[in-house]
């Protein structure tokens, strides 16, 4: 039955805020601008987002039956009833609490968003990846470059998973694996993105994460970022590409590396024209293919011998 006062509480109070009183503290590293994950001391992991409806709802890492808004997290936690959750809800939405941490506003996103995140959240960061290293000739330093390291997971079914981007945060994943290629529920493509050093002078992108990091092994260059659109572009994807070029460094170089193809070349024109919105004329623009192979995979795995990554220690101090 619907109850207005029990809306007003879902929309009203910032759930974020309601959690870091009852000892959840916010993990400003793995939060976006759409989600916030916050962890408590007895090891519960929640993601809060806000839906189109404006209600502020969480999802529980720890198990999928906990979930929903704030009513369904004070029952799962304290097993009250509605009538002193309502008690509850309606003192704590009077007091100033002067001990709550300020939030920045939380974007509403889509309905399977948080579930997206969740489902990611659960997963292992790929060190080691059968499929990967043997079959498309990733080396296990690739796979622990402090570039890529935690930008390759794998899923419950030993999936690769390459996560996307957008300007509110995760928004979905690729999977691969032996003659498997597919995206994750619910999600939406954004941008493939590797970690970055203020010292970079080069972005790289390409079709793929695959291909992105067989690039970095081919040509090594401690002073380049790395990102892939997953195939064919969507509309959201140049303009995910013109923000990336605005944050890169005066005088920085945009690399289209695409497939040697026609399509590969339209991608190319696609990345030139989001340089061009970018509005960044001290950026300068170059065209890369694969010589003699149809992609950077191709290429890799024909010449195993590829120039090293850099070395570990130089990693910088801010990815």
């Amino acid at each position: 039955m619907f109850d207005p006062e029990f809306e007003s509480f879902k929309t009203s109070i910032d759930l974020r805020a309601y959690a870091a009183s009852h000892g959840y503290t916010l993990d400003r590293k793995k939060s976006w601008r759409g989600s916030a994950v916050m962890r408590h001391a007895n090891g519960d992991k929640i993601i809060i987002s806000r839906k189109p409806d404006g209600h502020y709802t969480f999802y529980s890492v720890r198990t999928d039956q906990d979930s929903g808004t704030i009513i369904d997290f004070i029952q799962n936690r304290r097993s009250l009833g509605l009538g002193a959750i309502r008690k509850e809800l309606r003192a704590w939405s009077g007091m100033p609490a002067p001990s709550v941490p300020q939030f920045a506003e939380l974007h509403a996103t889509a309905k399977d968003r948080q579930a997206v995140q969740a489902r990611y959240a659960s997963m292992t960061v790929a060190h080691r990846h059968p499929y990967l290293e043997h079959e498309r000739a990733i080396p296990v330093l690739a796979l622990q470059y402090w570039r890529f390291n935690g930008r390759i997971k794998t899923d419950g079914y030993a999936n690769a998973v390459f996560p996307h981007f957008d300007s509110d945060g995760l928004c979905g994943y690729e999977l691969r694996n032996s003659a498997f290629k597919g995206f994750a529920s619910g999600g939406t493509k954004g941008l493939w993105l590797s970690k970055t050093s203020p010292a970079d002078r080069r972005l790289v992108i390409c079709e793929s994460a695959i291909d992105a990091i067989s690039f970095a092994v081919l040509f090594s260059d401690g002073r380049a970022r790395y990102a892939s659109i997953g195939g064919k572009p969507n509309p959201v994807q140049p303009d995910l590409m013109s923000s990336q070029m605005k944050l890169l460094p005066q005088g920085s170089e945009v690399i289209a590396a695409m497939d040697t193809d026609a399509a590969g070349r339209q991608l190319a024109e696609v990345i030139r024209k989001a340089l061009d919105a970018a509005l960044r004329p001290d950026l300068t623009f170059r065209l890369e293919e694969p010589a003699g192979f149809k992609d950077w995979n191709d290429q890799r795995r024909a010449r195993p011998k590829a120039t090293p990554l850099p070395r570990r220690h130089e990693e910088p101090s801010v990815a």
